[in-house]
């Protein structure tokens, strides 16, 4: 059996064009009106899930996703960082924000490591491999990361070198623990 999971990045918000950690913040209306332009460019699935933030949740929805809301695709945990941006963290803690991007097993925010992760999110994409048919959920990009990095089965260290882009759609199939990736195309309105 063959099961083709399809990840998208939900629409940017306001924490993404500051820099700033997810504060669980609601979308705003640049962003809803992105992610319902591109509605039609969605590829069709047998089920519709999205993680648990705001933002994730409001993308399924402005998509028109009738998406259930699956805990395990929950975003990086950032512990006591959330809600900051990036120059308030490496002002107020530089040595702590260089060890957490060059260590994945490091976690000076008190939260969860980028090897921890990209082990969560593995076990839940080992979960689909014995699946058949398409899934498709919205996910935040360190989710949409850590998948890529567990597919494909490349160290952890290059978790951070992966950009995923606000609404892009990242393609893993796979049978038996074998992913094969389709990398990320934006998702816009079709012409």
């Amino acid at each position: 059996m063959t099961v083709r999971v399809m990840l998208v990045s939900p629409a940017a918000g306001p924490a993404l064009r500051d820099h700033r950690f997810d504060d669980g913040a609601s979308l705003d209306a640049a962003g809803l009106q992105q992610a319902r332009a591109a509605a039609a460019a969605l590829p069709g699935a047998d089920r519709y899930l999205c993680a648990p933030a705001v933002r994730c949740r409001e993308t399924a929805a402005a998509l028109g996703l009738d998406a259930h809301a699956a805990a395990d695709l929950r975003d990086l945990d950032v512990g006591a960082w959330t809600g900051r941006t990036l120059d308030e963290v490496a002002a107020s803690a530089p040595h702590d924000l260089a060890a957490w991007l060059a260590d994945p097993a490091a976690a000076p925010h008190g939260g969860e490591s980028a090897t921890a992760l990209v082990e969560r999110i593995g076990a839940w994409l080992d979960g689909r491999g014995g699946e058949s048919g398409r899934v498709l959920a919205v996910a935040e990009p360190a989710v949409i990361r850590a998948a890529v990095v567990h597919a494909l089965g490349l160290p952890p260290a290059v978790f951070w070198r992966l950009d995923v882009h606000p609404l892009s759609l990242t393609t893993l199939s796979g049978r038996a623990g074998r992913w094969n990736l389709h990398c990320g195309r934006p998702l816009h309105p079709a012409s």
